[in-house]
């Protein structure tokens, strides 16, 4: 696993364990535990995984989903540490960066920024560059829901269009905090929204940004 990667798994796994299991997330639904689930089935089951594109597999996915929330926490906490097995794809250095730095960032944010006295945390610039590079290759992917213009910008001016269209908002923040935004979670990025005002609104209440 390369190092971005691994940190944030690691970060991920010690605060899961921490919370416990029936701590809230910021997934709608979901605790600690069903958080824990998804993250091992996700690398462990792509016969199920699929369910979370796919309308078509997602009964199966909450199946399998099930199953696995079932299993005793610990057990589940230990197969997000040792990370996936070498017949899944994310065991691959490069699929587990390009992937993984991303999945287990926002996943631990969703799991701190639940808490009321959660605070943002610091991180060093090589992993913001990371997350700048990875957010403008899914960019238009997370934006394509979006119900205005969405361009993200980071505070350096670097910016990328996350989707075409009239009026525009401009999001700018850290390239940590756009992630979180294009990924859904506008009610906690610590971000500067500019743009007209009913435009912002949409945005951020809108819940067809990210997958």
């Amino acid at each position: 696993m390369s190092t971005h990667a691994k940190r944030e798994r690691l970060l991920l796994a010690d605060l899961l364990e921490a919370e416990g299991p029936d701590a809230p997330t910021l997934c709608e639904g979901w605790n600690t535990r069903d958080l824990a689930a998804h993250v091992v089935v996700r690398e462990r089951r792509p016969d199920a995984a699929g369910g979370l594109l796919i309308k078509q597999l997602a009964s199966r996915l909450d199946r399998v989903m099930a199953e696995f929330a079932a299993k005793p926490y610990e057990e589940l906490i230990q197969l997000i540490r040792t990370g996936p097995p070498r017949f899944s794809p994310f065991s691959l250095k490069q699929i587990d960066e390009a992937s993984n730095a991303i999945e287990f960032y926002v996943h631990t944010e969703d799991v701190r920024r639940a808490r009321p006295d959660w605070v943002p945390r610091v991180l060093d610039p090589v992993f913001q560059d990371a997350l700048w590079s990875r957010l403008e290759r899914v960019a238009r992917m997370m934006g394509r829901g979006a119900p205005t213009g969405l361009v993200l910008r980071r505070p350096d001016g670097q910016t990328v269009v996350a989707h075409k269209g009239t009026p525009v908002v401009t999001v700018t923040g850290e390239p940590s905090e756009l992630v979180l935004f294009a990924h859904g979670r506008q009610g906690v990025a610590d971000v500067e929204v500019d743009g007209d005002k009913d435009a912002i609104t949409k945005l951020q209440e809108t819940k067809q940004l990210g997958l």
